[in-house]
């Protein structure tokens, strides 16, 4: 054990990104749910016109004019929001608030596995409950744990599943602990929680600007929750977290929903494209809302699967997980990224 680190760090795994390539490598990047668009022009015009005094100065320690653009977008009071250096930190501010030895942190299996990280690193006791067939929320064994935080993603990754609202609000009504709803790939689902934020003290929606609005290398997140819960999460805040160019860029993003409606449908449409495709060659397609698809291989071990399409320049996620060890996600790309996977897929098969 390294005799530098609490225990709780040594002994722990740590979070394992998906496999980022240099810029200009020539893979076929499928991997880590990229939106394969770029941002909105008027977000990159703002990189074009940056006053270097934005370089100069700290920037807002809130993010106001980014909380501004999501409270005119969302039509939610700028109050409510907290920002976040990506989603992942509001999820980190969440944990380092809420949990703690002698409290608990439940969440759904299988599922994003930064809930467990970040538990570990706490540390915190961990109660996993495993989804139910067709991935039905396992309200009743949620409720009985009562945990501190509850994570629940939807969309979940990387099954790309919705779980519906009012599973969410019979689980938000029964928890004396904060129920967080994780919508990193809302954009593009047919339904959101954050009338439940409304309604409900102990829920926090949180969403990233990384897929639907093609700002994963800007790392920009946001939570939305009711003062009383943001309270605590802004003492744990680091002072300066968001620095000014993303405030700015990620707010032009925000108001340009129609740009980002556009490329959100031409994902989708992608989406089924590609699920009749992978269907054709005889792999099991889970229905999916996000820009990615779960899938089974036929006659062929996933894991093997994955490291020959590896050889041959494209990158899908393989989980070695429980529940998973047969299973490839795969992101949605260009119909061109799509064909080009489809191809390989057949001439492996």
């Amino acid at each position: 054990m390294n005799q530098f680190f609490r225990p709780t760090v040594s002994q722990a795994t740590g979070y394992i990104p998906g496999e980022q390539p240099k810029p200009g490598t020539p893979m076929l990047k499928l991997n880590t749910n990229e939106n394969p668009y770029p941002p909105s022009p008027a977000a990159l015009q703002v990189l074009r016109q940056l006053d270097s005094e934005w370089l100069r100065r700290y920037p807002d320690p809130y993010a106001n004019d980014f909380r501004q653009a999501v409270s005119e977008v969302l039509r939610i009071p700028a109050q409510w929001i907290i920002v976040g250096n990506g989603s992942d930190e509001v999820l980190n501010l969440i944990v380092r608030a809420c949990a703690a030895a002698d409290r608990k942190v439940a969440y759904p299996t299988p599922t994003y596995v930064l809930y467990r990280t970040l538990t570990e690193l706490q540390p915190a006791q961990i109660a996993e409950i495993p989804y139910g067939e067709n991935f039905d929320l396992p309200i009743a064994a949620l409720i009985a744990e009562n945990a501190a935080i509850t994570f629940i993603a939807s969309p979940n990754s990387p099954s790309g599943h919705v779980v519906p609202t009012d599973h969410l609000r019979q689980l938000a009504l029964h928890l004396s602990g904060v129920l967080v709803v994780d919508e990193a790939y809302v954009d593009f689902a047919n339904q959101t929680a954050l009338d439940l934020v409304r309604d409900l003290e102990n829920v926090i929606v949180v969403r990233t600007l990384s897929k639907g609005y093609s700002l994963a290398g800007l790392r920009l997140g946001f939570g939305i929750a009711q003062p009383k819960l943001l309270e605590g999460l802004f003492k744990v805040k680091d002072s300066y977290n968001i620095d000014a160019i993303a405030c700015l860029v990620g707010a032009a993003a925000m108001r340009d929903q129609c740009y980002k409606t556009v490329c959100v449908e031409k994902v989708k449409l992608s989406r089924a494209k590609l699920a009749i495709d992978l269907k054709h060659l005889g792999f099991r397609v889970w229905a999916s809302q996000t820009n990615f698809l779960l899938v089974e291989p036929p006659q062929i071990n996933a894991e093997s699967l994955y490291l020959s399409l590896k050889r041959q320049g494209i990158l899908v996620r393989y989980f070695k997980q429980p529940g998973l060890e047969n299973k490839l996600r795969i992101t949605v790309g260009t119909d061109t990224q799509n064909q080009s996977l489809i191809a390989a897929l057949a001439a492996l098969l």
